[in-house]
């Protein structure tokens, strides 16, 4: 890679991505020992539907704005390159108070959704609002600091990005162990304390992560003004035509982040309502909620490698059709999807005949092993159609197909919001993870059948 700074930059860029996804698991181990089942789920009352905020905030604009960027630096229009940064600064900065104001304001009604006021025995209604109202502050950062990455991106410079992602778990992660250790050891607080400064760390985090960005762009400040004075003249495009431009090639993008998010976030607000339907108390229903909660990021792990893997090959899947060239389109997507298959049956199948010492090794015996153990056995097969989905929905965004992926993830998701309740008393608390199976199975198959029309008929 010595003589490629593009291909060294995308490792590093890589690297950076899977040392903060390892970073945001191997905290949840330590944090989830000191604030218990009952702090952790009230973390993830918070973070879930920040989560989703967050993505909508942005919708896809970093990954637009890095495709402009780059798109105008082969042309040498670097005067509209500084316009593309400015137009997305300003959408962003708006994008991130609205959803802001959303989420602070939303966070009473979302609160009463996830608990019940009536009952005692677990988290309150008031805990719960604080814990989002913190949370929320970070939309007025984050969304901007994403659009910075990607006009980085743009010009192929991928250290500030690589930077900026690693410095911002770090702070987060710093944030959450060492300010709920000081609340609970040092002060003797109460969890629901402990917790609301956790959630504080998603702002130091992207303060953090901000700062490093606006380092960089200080510092090379003086090469993006001498670009902008070589600059090829241009027609001078209008910000509506630079705003039409960007939702056009950030749409596609969302899509595939949202899907996970959203099946977690479903479970997260409606867990706790259906099992106190069945007899559980609120704080029994949270213990549940919290172990499905844990058991969904250690299976994660090796969708995250599956799919760092196999999507370095969907470019080329891209490639290929666009040169119609049909036997290697073919070639690609077979390779793509045995690649997923490969990585993720091993892995499932590890996670399913070792349950029980992976969740008591992970979580430790106060964490309720019994019966994390049993819904990771149940669950570990997930990590198949999880990755399955992701890539396939990157590929139809490959091929100009991507309002199909989004028809199939919201049947998908509808399924899982029925047959969460229609099967609660038949399965109790398993019904959820077979509700996932059958959305995310559905949406699966759609993305294949769609795909076979242009892939497998084309040879």
């Amino acid at each position: 890679m010595k003589g490629s700074p593009f291909l060294r930059g995308t490792f590093f860029l890589t690297m950076a991505t899977m040392i903060s996804k390892m970073l945001g698991f191997i905290y949840v181990i330590p944090f989830t020992a000191m604030v218990g089942t009952g702090g952790y789920v009230l973390y993830t009352y918070a973070y879930r539907p920040y989560t989703i905020m967050l993505s909508i905030a942005t919708m896809g604009l970093p990954l637009a704005v890095s495709k402009m960027v780059s798109k105008y630096n082969e042309l040498d229009d670097y005067y509209t390159v500084k316009r593309v940064l400015k137009s997305g600064l300003i959408f962003m900065a708006f994008m991130g108070v609205i959803s802001f104001l959303l989420l602070y304001c939303l966070a009473p009604q979302l609160a009463k959704i996830v608990v019940d006021s009536g009952d005692q025995t677990g988290n309150s209604v008031t805990t719960v609002t604080y814990n989002i109202q913190i949370v929320s502050f970070a939309l007025l950062i984050v969304p901007s600091m994403s659009l910075l990455r990607g006009f980085f991106q743009g010009f192929q410079s991928m250290g500030p990005s690589a930077s900026s992602v690693v410095v911002e778990q770090f702070f987060r992660v710093l944030t959450i162990l060492i300010g709920s250790f000081t609340v609970l050891h040092i002060y003797k607080g109460s969890t629901s304390l402990a917790v609301g400064v956790a959630t504080l760390g998603a702002f130091v985090g992207a303060v953090a992560g901000l700062g490093i960005l606006i380092a960089y762009y200080i510092k090379r400040r003086r090469y993006l003004k001498k670009k902008e004075s070589v600059s090829v003249p241009q027609t001078t495009k209008s910000f509506f035509t630079l705003y039409k431009e960007l939702f056009t090639y950030s749409i596609p993008f969302v899509v595939v982040g949202l899907a996970i998010p959203l099946y977690q976030t479903i479970d997260t607000f409606t867990i706790n309502k259906l099992l106190m339907q069945m007899g559980y108390l609120q704080q029994e229903a949270e213990k549940m909620n919290a172990i499905i909660g844990l058991v969904q990021m250690v299976v994660l792990i090796p969708v995250s490698v599956a799919t760092a893997f196999s999507m370095s090959l969907v470019p080329e899947m891209t490639k290929a059709y666009v040169a119609k060239n049909e036997q290697l389109l073919y070639k690609h997507f077979t390779r793509t999807n045995l690649l997923v298959v490969f990585i993720t049956i091993p892995a499932s199948l590890g996670m399913m005949f070792l349950a029980e010492p992976v969740y008591t090794l992970l979580f430790g015996m106060g964490n309720d092993p019994a019966i994390g153990s049993v819904i990771l056995r149940y669950y570990a097969p997930a990590c198949i159609l999880f990755s399955l989905f992701s890539v396939t929905a990157a590929m139809l965004q490959g091929i100009n197909q991507q309002r199909k992926t989004v028809f199939g993830l919201l049947i998908g998701v509808g399924i899982k919001i029925v047959l969460n309740v229609v099967l609660l008393q038949q399965f109790d608390y398993i019904s959820f993870i077979i509700a996932t199976y059958a959305g995310y199975t559905f949406s699966v198959l759609f993305n294949l059948w769609i795909l076979s029309k242009y892939v497998i008929k084309a040879t």
